[in-house]
């Protein structure tokens, strides 16, 4: 049962490191038509085996002019359509919970960049979704620096800008965020690297023997691992923000728990199963700043997680409806 939760972990680790971050235009385009109807219960046996296989739960599949979500949340439908991840949309508790299958024809001459926008009016239409964009004074995860100063290795090497104009290379995919371009690509030893262009870039892998998730970062500014920590290290679903006041670019490698991982993913709505004696499940982290062991590894690196607030931009539901009308 660790196995199949690790699986789990992961899968959903996926779903909330590469989601993006940025406001998509207002939804011009419609699908041609969608059935949209409530997922049912999993077959808890069959969604082992899928992971096993290394298939998430919940998922996105376009292909030709078939748009399919399966086993999606209402928050997680809002975030992939507004190009934003689940923890900038702020609405009601059961957006997390409530979960739907969606099928939908795409119009032709449209390609999977425009899916975004015509989810958008799907979820305007059949849920009667409306939001906005708000500046949020919001508790928040400070990164800062620890009482001892900082213990970073300066960067060897000077991050580039991401090529808008060069193709994608085998194993790669890319992002659309507010602050620039993300370039993903699967590496052949199972990890990921996330290319941010000046922000820096750097490496997961998940450990199987001790259970961990390694970043690596040969070049990265703060504003880029703050990014990362959100998904990795946040604790108790808070945005962690650069508060450090450090401008250089840095190596850095950071080893996180499967707990303290486990416990940011349930934080950000993420359920991960549990076994017969609840290893693996959500739970709350070990300390408010986001977790023990998430806190000592920062410590090496002369990093802390404080908690704050900050102004942060959210998209806030104002309404959305449970059941959506009929197709």
């Amino acid at each position: 049962m660790r196995n199949q939760s690790i699986r789990v972990l992961l899968a959903g680790l996926v779903l909330a490191t590469t989601a993006a971050f940025a406001q998509a235009p207002a939804s011009k385009l419609v699908f041609d038509v969608a059935s949209v109807r409530p997922s049912p219960p999993p077959d808890m046996q069959k969604m082992m085996a899928n992971l096993q296989a290394g298939r998430k739960p919940e998922s996105v599949h376009i292909e030709g002019s078939r748009a399919t979500f399966v086993y999606m949340s209402v928050k997680q439908l809002i975030a992939y359509a507004y190009k934003l991840r689940a923890y900038e949309v702020t609405g009601p508790d059961w957006m997390v919970t409530d979960r739907f299958d969606i099928v939908a024809r795409m119009p032709d001459g449209t390609t999977k960049d425009d899916v975004p926008d015509m989810l958008q009016a799907l979820l305007k239409d059949r849920f009667g979704l409306t939001a906005h964009r708000e500046m949020v004074d919001q508790p928040v995860l400070g990164l800062v620096v620890g009482k001892n100063g900082p213990k970073l290795r300066a960067a060897t090497v000077i991050p580039e800008p991401i090529d808008d104009t060069a193709p994608l290379k085998s194993g790669e995919s890319r992002m659309d965020t507010q602050t620039g371009p993300v370039i993903l690509k699967k590496n052949a030893d199972g990890s990921t690297t996330y290319n941010m262009g000046t922000r820096g870039s750097f490496t997961l892998k998940f450990d199987s023997d001790t259970l961990s998730m390694h970043m690596e970062a040969s070049t990265i500014n703060m504003k880029g691992f703050a990014i990362m920590m959100t998904s990795l290290g946040g604790g108790e679903g808070r945005q962690v923000v650069d508060m450090t006041g450090l401008t250089g670019m840095y190596q850095a490698g950071v080893d996180f728990s499967l707990m303290d991982l486990t416990s940011s993913l349930h934080d950000q709505g993420i359920e991960i199963p549990s076994g017969p004696s609840g290893g693996g499940g959500g739970g709350a982290a070990t300390d408010p700043e986001g977790g023990a062991t998430v806190s000592a590894a920062l410590e090496k690196l002369g990093l802390k997680l404080e908690k704050s607030r900050a102004a942060v931009d959210r998209l806030v539901v104002d309404a959305v409806e449970k059941s959506p009308t009929e197709n």
